[in-house]
């Protein structure tokens, strides 16, 4: 019998229109945006389904909009292919996916994850916005040539990392601007495809997000989470974790950590998984399978 995996992607697949027609087409996915603009006390439907951009791409705004999308997403998963569901083995998201996928598995409830969800938001962009920082996908280079482009590329103090394993040619570093720049004009030079800037408010999964640690921590502390149902494969050692105490750990250490994308969906498709789901915002994460295996099959629903 089949085995599915679903994938839940994380910032910076947001758009602005995101949700109007899971909300216009399904009344389970409407209620959810209505209750997140009740648990949240502002309109974050309206960030979602008419920006402006530049809102909807604020650390503390996506996030929660995105979490609320991909649940949102998931009742079309439910109306289209229930068997998606049934036959689900594993689940995973990229960064603040990774919310998401605790939520499905039964680990995390609905408005518990978005109130962590926006208190992350906040406590990120927070930590942003106390120094000048950023991230950039290095294509067509492999690790030990962008590790190497890191230590090249940093200065002194500066911090330089690689912060997500995403696929084969396709790696994201994060740090300080001054040393992202730098990175970004040498790569071609060194023979990398591409150098792109990502649009995020600063150095995640590095150790600039220290600040926002505690706050989540705290936020973490003040929700109930219980052991999954569905194995989550955790961002910062891509294996599975079931007790609360330790998902507390992993989620909060997730933040300046890096995210180990690529060898989590090696493990799923090791464990079985002939077809993967991606639910929520945008086709990325697909775009990243047919990286790691060409041949595996990917509906997005969004």
């Amino acid at each position: 019998m089949s085995s599915t995996a679903l994938l839940f992607p994380g910032q910076g697949a947001q758009y602005v229109g995101m949700g109007v027609s899971l909300a216009q087409e399904l009344p389970a996915a409407k209620q959810l945006f209505e209750r997140a603009d009740e648990v949240l006390g502002y309109r974050l439907s309206e960030v979602c389904f008419q920006g402006p951009a530049e809102t909807l791409h604020l650390t503390n705004r996506s996030q929660p909009g995105l979490f609320v999308h991909s649940m949102a997403a998931m009742e079309r998963l439910k109306q289209q292919f229930p068997e998606g569901i049934e036959r689900c083995k594993y689940v995973a998201g990229l960064s603040l996916g990774e919310y998401t996928a605790m939520v499905v598995a039964g680990s995390l409830g609905f408005e518990d994850g978005l109130r962590v969800v926006q208190c992350r938001g906040d406590a990120m962009q927070a930590a942003a916005e106390l120094v000048d920082s950023g991230m950039v996908s290095i294509l067509g280079l492999e690790l030990p040539d962008v590790e190497q482009l890191c230590n090249d590329a940093r200065h002194e103090q500066e911090i330089l990392q690689v912060a997500n394993h995403l696929c084969p040619g396709n790696i994201v570093i994060s740090g300080h601007q001054t040393a992202c720049d730098r990175a970004a004009a040498m790569a071609t030079e060194r023979g990398a495809m591409r150098a792109i800037p990502l649009t995020v408010a600063g150095a995640f999964h590095t150790e600039l997000m220290r600040p926002a640690v505690q706050k989540l921590e705290d936020a973490l502390a003040g929700v109930t989470i219980s052991s999954p149902k569905i194995p989550v494969i955790s961002n910062v050692d891509a294996i599975s974790h079931s007790h609360p105490d330790e998902l507390r750990t992993i989620l909060v250490s997730q933040v300046c950590s890096a995210v180990y994308w690529e060898k989590s969906i090696r493990l799923m498709i090791d464990g079985g998984v002939d077809q993967f789901f991606e639910i929520g915002a945008g086709n990325v994460l697909k775009g990243l399978l047919k990286r790691i295996d060409r041949k595996m099959p990917c509906e997005s629903i969004g």
